[in-house]
């Protein structure tokens, strides 16, 4: 894998926009390339298109749209970019988490208009850290389906996709202008494609494991349960190029997923009131912190693992998730309808269990907040049946990668763009800041979605000669 000299190369054939990446943001690049003109080539190294994108939960938060506005949510960029930046604490670029909350809204309203992708905005709770109900996703909520959507979308468009081409090199000239590239087939066969832009929407690097360890070495020993495909090529070659990187030690890690089935368990059974206690039966973290977070928490836990305790109340919130109805089919949600019957089918310590539950209701009925920090509503109160699941931490996928303008174009280290090189969703500096506090749920999706429609527009500007 390397950056290669453009000199005497001979392309087997060329489209003016090649698309590293079959993901969200690949996807949405190349509709927005195909909308505005150009033809498009994608290249995407899988079989089987999935990427982060099939992993997650499929939800997107944007600001300002048309089913905001029919469930009479009243919502706008400013809020949304505020709500962005407090999470970070600061860390975040402010200019591209207002770029990002300014286009979501017509992202989402395209999509929909304009490609019949079908979304629903999740109502009933908020997720930590947004001050309005902004989610949207398919029904399911599943990232698969987002997937198959938007696969459905660039089929419609006559969007070439060209899958089981794992691209290996790119072709530059002497004034970092990439030419083309050169791809690996299934039987080892190499070919070329020229372009005349190119989008690296390949996603991060949490499937390299010595990226992880070097970048973020606090989440190194937990589960990666991201897409294994994502090695880091769009930093390396970025690197090669003299990009600017940013925010190597951001990512994404969830605090909730049940092991060892690999599923992530929504955090909105938390929102609503549930807790984590360790094998000891002891909280450890204020869950209102964020499920990314607590990543890290839950792997430094005796065993790396940990026990989500809620009830059938928060269970409701739970239910609209198909990763939830699997896993309960799995037999990985255990009910119990007394503490001491809890404590049994955990295997938990049933006086710190007892102790944990009754410091929770004690703090809620003094108003303050608990030992931990977080404060509890009378209704939040958990109460039989209770529900558990044994739970570990993990790492989805990184934060950190290329700088890019508001055009999406990357840019050098003296923040110059390269002629015509973009990068979004993974492959680009998100909106998380520097660590793991910083992800506000669906911000992976926000700049896949977001950054990429950008990235499509510039490719089709600058491969028409503007």
């Amino acid at each position: 894998m390397a950056v290669l000299s453009a000199a005497g190369v001979d392309f087997d054939f060329e489209v003016p926009v090649v698309v590293v990446g079959a993901g969200a943001c690949g996807l949405v690049a190349a509709l927005a390339a195909r909308d505005a003109g150009q033809e498009v080539m994608i290249l995407e190294r899988d079989d089987n298109p999935q990427g982060s994108t099939s992993l997650s939960a499929g939800l997107i938060p944007a600001a300002g749209t048309r089913l905001q506005r029919e469930a009479g949510i009243d919502d706008d960029p400013a809020l949304f970019a505020a709500d962005i930046l407090s999470k970070t604490h600061g860390h975040a670029p402010q200019d591209m988490a207002l770029l990002a909350a300014r286009t979501s809204g017509p992202m989402i309203d395209w999509l929909m208009d304009s490609h019949g992708v079908g979304f629903r905005l999740v109502t009933g709770f908020l997720y930590p850290g947004h001050s309005r109900m902004r989610m949207h996703g398919p029904d399911s909520r599943t990232g698969a389906d987002l997937e198959q959507a938007l696969l459905s979308a660039v089929s419609r468009a006559g969007i070439d996709l060209l899958t089981g081409a794992s691209v290996e090199d790119l072709f530059v000239d002497g004034t970092g202008r990439v030419t083309g590239v050169r791809f690996r087939r299934p039987d080892g066969a190499m070919e070329t494609l020229g372009c005349k832009s190119l989008v690296l929407a390949c996603c991060g690097f949490a499937g390299d494991a010595d990226m992880v360890r070097r970048h973020i070495p606090d989440i190194a020993d937990a589960e990666c349960c991201g897409h294994l495909s994502n090695t880091g090529d769009a930093v390396k070659w970025g690197a090669e190029l003299g990009a600017q990187l940013a925010d190597m030690g951001a990512y994404q890690g969830h605090g909730s997923v049940a092991h060892p089935h690999g599923l992530p368990l929504t955090w909105a059974v938390v929102t609503q009131g549930g807790i984590l206690v360790n094998t000891n039966g002891r909280r450890f973290s204020n869950e209102m912190r964020g499920y990314s977070e607590h990543g890290a928490e839950v792997a430094a836990q005796p065993g790396h693992v940990a026990w989500d305790i809620f009830d059938a109340r928060c269970e409701k919130a739970a239910l609209d998730f198909h990763d939830y109805r699997e896993i309960r089919k799995l037999g990985a949600v255990k009910s119990a309808d007394t503490v001491e019957d809890l404590a049994a089918a955990t295997s938990l310590p049933l006086e710190a269990l007892r102790a944990e539950l009754d410091g929770i209701s004690a703090a809620a009925a003094s108003g303050t907040p608990d030992r931990l920090g977080r404060s509890f509503a009378p209704d939040q109160m958990l109460a039989p049946p209770f529900r558990a699941v044994r739970v570990n931490g993990a790492l989805f996928h990184t934060q950190g990668g290329l700088v890019i303008d508001h055009d999406a174009r990357v840019l050098r280290t003296d923040g110059t763009p390269l002629p015509n090189l973009m990068a979004g969703g993974g492959a680009a500096r998100g909106l998380s800041g520097d660590s793991n506090y910083g992800y506000l749920s669906g911000n992976g999706l926000l700049s896949a979605t977001a950054f990429g429609r950008l990235a499509g527009i510039t490719a089709a500007r600058i491969a028409a000669g503007g």
